[in-house]
């Protein structure tokens, strides 16, 4: 049996990660902090249906926690780790600076550093679109320069993909970084801006719409994502036999070190997405236009023709479907 590390497993996207690798015959080994960032009652839903499976095992840890990590790939030895574990928000990078470069920074130098003595085979981690920053010439490809991020959650993510270059330069160690596009889905962050709006719009509460909506996103369901992620794990960057074999790859030439864009590759106006939870929900929103927030950009969109390249597979999942089964859930999970 093969076994898998997922850092950050009873969150939104390592819990389906989680499930789809037990699901597809993985042992895998699950760490999470549980940390009361958002409603740890939602956390513990995901980790229960976890627990279920015979061949998943749950550490409640941080991973930011000195030599922790070195202790389960020691003990555990995983050929493949998808590191997701981070503390995410760009408002609350605000509020709280400190817990981004402790779990985004801390956090991931734990993991190479763990990943430096027991090198698995291929690991996986999670970057952000926010790494784009200040660019406005779209679609985002992961050739393009990025280097003015526009909150701290964005710069700590950038960040995290240059030290992960290195340690895959100077260790040999095979890395994939994936730039998430705009997640959501079943069982989906509180924070986020589905289910902020599902629940206000059901209680017939205003909600709060920046930049006068005008905002463009590219809107990425979970399943595709999760579906792209786990193609990927086969993928595994070698910069002596595959430099130059993709059209726009982004395989570093001095390192078995990929980035990955994740997206629907469209981008939606805020105001098309907010129709579609109108006409699932069958209520009309009450809309509090603001102005554009601190560390917010405009507008995202993914070029995936390098996720094809590599998989075969592009995320296909409309608005209209991803949110009607995201307001489905809500509904079932609230007992709306």
């Amino acid at each position: 049996m093969k076994t898998a590390l997922v850092t950050g497993s009873s969150g939104f996207i390592g819990y389906f990660v989680a499930d789809a690798l037990l699901a597809a015959g993985w042992r895998v080994i699950g760490i999470d902090s549980m940390s009361d960032y958002y409603d740890v009652a939602l956390k513990q839903s995901r980790l229960d249906m976890l627990e279920t499976h015979s061949n998943f095992t749950n550490i409640k840890g941080k991973v930011e926690e000195p030599g922790l990590l070195t202790e389960l790939f020691a003990q555990y030895e995983p050929e493949v780790v998808v590191h997701l574990a981070a503390q995410a928000g760009v408002r609350y990078s605000l509020e709280n600076p400190m817990s981004y470069f402790q779990t985004n920074l801390g956090g991931t130098l734990q993991l190479l550093e763990a990943a430096r003595a027991h090198p698995p085979k291929h690991m996986l981690m999670a970057s952000s679109s926010s790494a784009y920053g200040a660019n406005t010439q779209m679609p985002y490809q992961e050739n393009m320069q990025a280097d003015h991020q526009m909150s701290l959650y964005a710069a700590t993510k950038k960040s995290s993909e240059n030290i992960a270059h290195s340690y895959s330069h100077l260790f040999a160690l095979p890395i994939s970084m994936f730039r998430f596009f705009t997640v959501y889905g079943p069982w989906g962050r509180p924070d986020m801006a589905p289910h902020k709006f599902t629940s206000r719009i059901l209680e017939g509460r205003p909600i709060d719409v920046y930049n006068n909506g005008q905002m463009r996103r590219d809107f990425t369901y979970i399943t595709d994502l999760v579906e792209a992620i786990i193609l990927l794990i086969d993928a595994v960057p070698d910069y002596l036999t595959e430099q130059g074999k993709y059209e726009g790859d982004s395989l570093s030439p001095v390192a078995p070190f990929r980035v990955v864009n994740i997206g629907n590759s469209d981008t939606v106006p805020l105001l098309d997405f907010i129709k579609a939870i109108e006409n699932a929900t069958g209520k009309e929103a009450d809309m509090n236009l603001m102005p554009m927030q601190p560390g917010d950009v405009p507008a995202t969109w993914a070029d995936a023709s390098l996720l094809k390249s590599l998989t075969g597979f592009v995320p296909r999942t409309t608005v209209r479907d991803g949110v009607a089964q995201f307001v489905s859930w809500y509904r079932d999970y609230y007992k709306i």
